[in-house]
C-alpha cells in the first residue's frame, strides 16, 4: 500500500516542478523585455536630444543627382545623431552645484569655506589681486577660459596665464581704457582706449592703431566670423574684419551714447541698450535695427544672452531685472532689485551673476521657475564695473575699483569640451592648426541673421519670381519642356510613316504629365467634397430641442 504512495509522491514532485519551470522563464522573459524596452525608450530619447533637423522630402521629379545629394545628407545627419549619441555616453564630468545642510541657505557660505573644503588645485583659483592705483577694471577670458586680460580705467593692461598665476605683458598706455577683448587667439587682444582702437599682441607690442573706430566705449568678437564689433560714443555700431583688417560695416544707430552692448553667440546678432529703455538687435547687412524692444521704463544698464540663444536678461534704471524668450520676442519674469543690476552675465550652465553695487549675487533657473534668493552671494572691495564667467571653469571673474577677483560658483561651467572647437589643453601647434582651419571655415558676415536654419531653405517666391522675369524678358519659358521633334535620318527612315510611328512612341511621355495633373486635381476635389460632407452629417446629427416633435 505504501508503494503506490510513493510512487504518486514522486510521479507528483517532478510534475510540479515543470508546471512551475515556465513560470519562472515567463518572468525572466517579462523582466528582460521590459529592461529592454526602457534601454530602447533611453536610447530614443538621447538621440532626439542630438536630432538637427527635420527629414526632407525628396523630389517627385526626375533630378536623380538631387535625389542622390539629399539622400547623402540625410545619411550624413543620422551618422552624426548617432554618433553624438553614442558619444554622450562616454563623456565623463558631470556638473555640480553647492548643496547646504538642512535649513542652511547656501548664499550664506563665504568663499573661504568652499575654498577651505574643495582640493587644492580648485581651492587656488580663488584668490585677489590688489590693483588699486589703477581701477576700476575691465576684464576678459579666452575662449578655451586659460588666459584673463584686465584692463584698468587708468590705462593698466594685463594679460596672464590665470591658472599657473604666469604674467604674458602687463603694459601702460598712459591714457584711459574702456574696455578690452580678446580676439580669436590668445595672441592678440583690442583695447578700446580714449580716443582710437589699438590692437596688441600677447608681449604687449602695439599692432595696429585703427583711426576710424574712435570713441569705443564697448566690444564683442564674434569668433567664427572674425568679426570684432564696437559701440561708440558717437551712436556708431562698426564692424572690423580681423582676418584682413577692412571695417565691414559701419551703421549709425541714432540713439545716442551707445554704453550697454552683448551678442547673442547662437546667431551673432548684436544687442544694444539705449537710455530711453528699449534694447535693438543688428546685424552688419542693415541699416536699420531688426528687432526693437521696449523692455524698461528707465534706461538699460546691462544686457545678456544665453549661448542657446534663447533668453535675455536685461536690468534697468527703474531697478528691475527681466527675463525675456528670444523667439516670441515676449517677458518671461520680472524681478525687482532693491539697487538695480550694473552688470550682468551668464554662464554655460545657465547662471546668472548680478553686479548690485559691491554686492556679486548668482542666480539659478532664473528663466523656469520664480526665483526669490540668491545662490551665491559675495561682497568685493570697491564697486563692481564688470563681471565674466570663465568658460569650462567654475569661476566668476569679477572687476571692481580695488582690482580683480577670482570667485568659485559650482555648477556654472560646462564639464565638457568640444575639443576640435575650443580645447583648454591644446599645444602651440594645435592651437595654430586650429588657426588655419578657422580661417578657411571662416562665416562670412553677409550670412548674420536672426534665424540661421533658414540659410538652408529654398526661397520659392523669389524663384518663382525671377523665372516669371525671365519669361517676360525671353519670350517664351526656358524651363518648359521642348517638343519632341524627330531627328532627319537617311536611307529611307524618314518618310511620313517611320516619322509618324516615332512621334506615337513618345506621345505617352507627354500625355504623363497632364494625366498626373488632372487625376491630382481630381483627387484634390474629392476630398474637399468629402470634407464638406462630413462637416454636413456631422451638423444634421446634432441634437435640437425640436426633434422631440418630430413623428
Amino acid at each position: 500500500d505504501n508503494e503506490p504512495e510513493k510512487n504518486d509522491g514522486e510521479s507528483e514532485r517532478p510534475l510540479q516542478r515543470k508546471a512551475q519551470k515556465p513560470k519562472k522563464r515567463k518572468q525572466e522573459d517579462t523582466g528582460r523585455d521590459s529592461r529592454q524596452g526602457k534601454k530602447f525608450v533611453s536610447g530614443v530619447r538621447l538621440i532626439q536630444k542630438f536630432k538637427r533637423k527635420e527629414e526632407m522630402s525628396k523630389s517627385r521629379h526626375k533630378h536623380h543627382k538631387l535625389k542622390r545629394l539629399i539622400a547623402q545628407s540625410e545619411d550624413a545627419s543620422k551618422m552624426a545623431q548617432n554618433q553624438a549619441a553614442r558619444f554622450d555616453l562616454l563623456l565623463p564630468e558631470d556638473e555640480g552645484f553647492l548643496e547646504g545642510d538642512e535649513g542652511e541657505d547656501t548664499c550664506t557660505i563665504s568663499q573661504e569655506d568652499i575654498a577651505n573644503a574643495v582640493d587644492i588645485s580648485a581651492s587656488a583659483k580663488y584668490f585677489n589681486l590688489k590693483l588699486s592705483q589703477f581701477g576700476p577694471y575691465r576684464l576678459d577670458y579666452s575662449k578655451t577660459g586659460q588666459h584673463l586680460l584686465l584692463g584698468g580705467r587708468r590705462g593698466h593692461i594685463a594679460c596672464l596665464d590665470w591658472q599657473s598665476k604666469q604674467l604674458m605683458c602687463e603694459i601702460n598706455v598712459l591714457e584711459s581704457v574702456n574696455d578690452v577683448k580678446w580676439l580669436h587667439s590668445e595672441s592678440m587682444y583690442a583695447v578700446a582706449q580714449k580716443k582710437w582702437l589699438y590692437i596688441y599682441d600677447s608681449n604687449g607690442i602695439e599692432l595696429h592703431c585703427i583711426r576710424k573706430f574712435n570713441d569705443v566705449l564697448r566690444m564683442q568678437f564674434l569668433p567664427y566670423h572674425f568679426l570684432l564689433a564696437t559701440a561708440s560714443a558717437t551712436s556708431f555700431l562698426q564692424y572690423l574684419d580681423v582676418s584682413v583688417g577692412k571695417e565691414v560695416a559701419a551703421i549709425c544707430t541714432k540713439s545716442g551714447r551707445l554704453d550697454v552692448m552683448c551678442q547673442n553667440p547662437y546667431n551673432a546678432i548684436i544687442h544694444l541698450g539705449h537710455p530711453n529703455g528699449t534694447v535693438t538687435l543688428w546685424s552688419p547687412n542693415q541699416k536699420e535695427a531688426l528687432v526693437k524692444m521696449l523692455c524698461h521704463q528707465g534706461g538699460v544698464r546691462s544686457v545678456s544672452v544665453d549661448k542657446t540663444g534663447t533668453y535675455m536678461v536685461t536690468s534697468g534704471m527703474d531697478k528691475k531685472l527681466k527675463v525675456y524668450d528670444i523667439r516670441a520676442f515676449k517677458p518671461l519674469k520680472s524681478y525687482f532689485l532693491p539697487t538695480g543690476a550694473s552688470c550682468l552675465s551668464l554662464s554655460q550652465r545657465g547662471l546668472l551673476s548680478a553686479a548690485t553695487g559691491d554686492v556679486v549675487q548668482v542666480y539659478r533657473d532664473v528663466w523656469s521657475t520664480p526665483v526669490t534668493k540668491p545662490y551665491m552671494a559675495h561682497r568685493v572691495r570697491g564697486a563692481v564695473w564688470g563681471i565674466h564667467f570663465c568658460p569650462f571653469e567654475d569661476v566668476l571673474g569679477v572687476g571692481h575699483g580695488d582690482g580683480f577677483t577670482s570667485m568659485l560658483v559650482p555648477g556654472a561651467g560646462e564639464p565638457n569640451f568640444d575639443g576640435l572647437d575650443a580645447n583648454p589643453y591644446r599645444s602651440a601647434k594645435q592651437r595654430q592648426e586650429w588657426e588655419v582651419k578657422a580661417l578657411l571655415e571662416k562665416i562670412q558676415p553677409q550670412l548674420i541673421s536672426l534665424d540661421p536654419n533658414k540659410l538652408g531653405e529654398v526661397d520659392r517666391a523669389t524663384f518663382e519670381q525671377k523665372h516669371q522675369d525671365r519669361i517676360e524678358a525671353l519670350g517664351f519659358d526656358p524651363l518648359e519642356k521642348q517638343k519632341f521633334v524627330p531627328r532627319f535620318k537617311k536611307k529611307g527612315r524618314s518618310s511620313a510613316g517611320a516619322v509618324e510611328r516615332r512621334k506615337k512612341q513618345v506621345a505617352h511621355e507627354d500625355q504623363r504629365e497632364v494625366i498626373k495633373k488632372s487625376i491630382e486635381d481630381k483627387m484634390r476635389t474629392e476630398k474637399e467634397q468629402k470634407q464638406k460632407n462630413s462637416k454636413a452629417s456631422a451638423v444634421s446629427k446634432q441634437k435640437s430641442a425640436l426633434d422631440r416633435f418630430r413623428k
